[in-house]
């Protein structure tokens, strides 16, 4: 059955697993709007799953409910372990890593002061400075600049020291918002291809929130679409990627 004639809202999944995040009626609101609406759904173990939806439909809110930084009601399980409630530093010590839309880097410290703030709650010293050294060798560009401040890399160097940075949490989950917002087309492909790269050889599970539904699409297992703060779809990545009446109604492409 295509997605386009029966969109698939609810989160359907064997009910003898667990996954590794499990989100049921997720409600989340700024001071009295209410912003989400009840979203059920999960990610498995060493799945990419990207969340699509038009400017102001909920994504970077559902990011930022999981990591603990609005105010919600319902239930966020990560292995079992629930997050609601929790605040953020106890929800990235659990091990989930949020690259923000924006970079979020530290300006004003140098390349390898932001990844070493990435190892916060880590305590083996010496396996943290090889796993700088292995994003140096990943990023040559970080590892040109690691005494330089991260304000004066350019947009794309960013975004790689963002996302290097999460990483040295050695994260069990790695939120990432709008990776590509800023940056040029073929400083875009390359970042859509590590992360692939990432997920494939390292196993990373990540929950992506992308403009860019056919890059997004391309790297992810599943995918979920959000409306106004609502689940609309979901779906195989591939399915909804090749559905054209799916493409037009949602994706914007």
């Amino acid at each position: 059955m295509s997605a386009s004639t029966a969109p698939e809202t609810a989160d359907t999944r064997d009910a003898g697993a667990q996954p590794l995040l499990a989100v049921h009626d997720l409600h989340a609101r700024y001071g009295a709007v209410p912003v989400l609406h009840g979203l059920t759904f999960h990610i498995e173990h060493g799945e990419v799953v990207v969340i699509l939806g038009a400017n102001g439909a909920g994504k970077t809110t559902t990011m930022r409910a999981i990591c603990g930084m609005v105010s919600t009601h319902g239930s966020v399980r990560l292995d079992g372990k629930e997050l609601v409630g929790r605040r953020p530093d106890r929800i990235a010590r659990l091990g989930v890593a949020h690259v923000p839309q924006g970079r979020g880097t530290f300006p004003e410290l140098t390349v390898q002061d932001n990844l070493e703030a990435g190892a916060f709650h880590r305590r083996d010293r010496a396996q943290i400075q090889r796993d700088i050294e292995r994003w140096y060798d990943v990023y040559p560009v970080l590892g040109a600049r690691r005494s330089q401040p991260a304000g004066q890399l350019s947009g794309g160097e960013q975004q790689m020291l963002a996302i290097a940075r999460a990483l040295m949490s050695r994260p069990r989950l790695l939120l990432l918002d709008e990776p590509s917002l800023g940056l040029a087309p073929l400083v875009i492909r390359d970042l859509f291809q590590q992360l692939a790269q990432f997920n494939e050889e390292d196993g990373i599970t990540m929950l992506l929130v992308e403009q860019n539904a056919s890059l997004a699409l391309a790297i992810a297992h599943r995918a979920y679409v959000l409306e106004a703060g609502e689940l609309v779809l979901s779906g195989e990545a591939s399915q909804l990627a090749n559905d054209d009446a799916v493409r037009r109604a949602y994706l914007g492409y």
